[in-house]
């Protein structure tokens, strides 16, 4: 694959045979930017993971400490006061039953949906066009619930969730390179912890085998996963 020369540059910074402490990874990480943008920083764990087994295939969500700088348009799909809950916590688009036979049209003006409960069975129907795209609400990210406000206000704060790709790989943005190399650090820590809280019982041996960092059009860097342990 043919690289730019602002990218062979920035590369020439980072050892990659180097497993670097979190902070001085994050640091080049911000350092290597090649982007005329304020470039967003993704992290990627490689897990001992089989995703194929249901024990592994791990799935949650978390609220990083300083949010990821990004903004989130939040969907909620609800009936009565649920509806105006939503409003006041600062959802983007409520509704119930126009809004579903929206998406089946084809609008997807949002970044996630919440739902209570009693919506599930007619959002369910959407699963097919919803799934792929990897918004189907669900319990365990906090997406299906009753307490609107909470999870309106808790995703617009910063709210991420993780899941495994295919290979057993979780990647997602930590903050962007305008919040410095501690700030980064601490989302990180969060992240990992969540990940560490969620080892399946099933696996032997090494269970995150590789962890590294890097923004938008940005090199790869590997980090020493015991230093964010610390």
């Amino acid at each position: 694959m043919k690289r730019g020369k602002k990218y062979v540059e920035a590369a020439k910074l980072v050892d990659s045979s180097k497993a670097y402490s979190a902070l001085e990874a994050l640091d080049l990480a911000c350092k290597t930017s090649t982007a005329k943008f304020d470039a967003s920083v993704d992290v990627a764990f490689r897990l001992n993971i089989d995703p194929r087994k249901a024990e592994q295939n791990i799935r949650g969500a978390i609220v990083l400490p300083n949010g990821t700088g990004k903004t989130r348009k939040v969907l909620v799909i609800c009936r009565g006061a649920k509806q105006e809950e939503a409003k006041e916590a600062g959802a983007d688009y409520v509704g119930e039953a126009e809004i579903i036979a929206k998406i089946q049209q084809g609008w997807f003006d949002f970044d996630v949906i919440v739902a209570t409960p009693d919506m599930m069975g007619q959002l369910g129907r959407l699963g097919r066009i919803l799934g792929p795209k990897g918004l189907m609400p669900n319990p365990k990210t906090g997406t299906v619930t009753m307490d609107v406000q909470k999870a309106v206000k808790e995703i617009k704060a910063g709210k991420v969730e993780y899941r495994p790709d295919k290979v057993g790989n979780i990647q997602m943005t930590i903050g962007k390179v305008s919040f410095g190399a501690e700030k980064l650090a601490e989302n990180l820590k969060t992240v990992y912890d969540a990940i560490m809280k969620v080892r399946p019982s099933t696996i032997k041996g090494a269970y995150v085998k590789n962890i590294s960092v890097a923004s938008t059009m940005g090199p790869g860097v590997k980090i020493d996963a015991d230093s964010i342990a610390k």
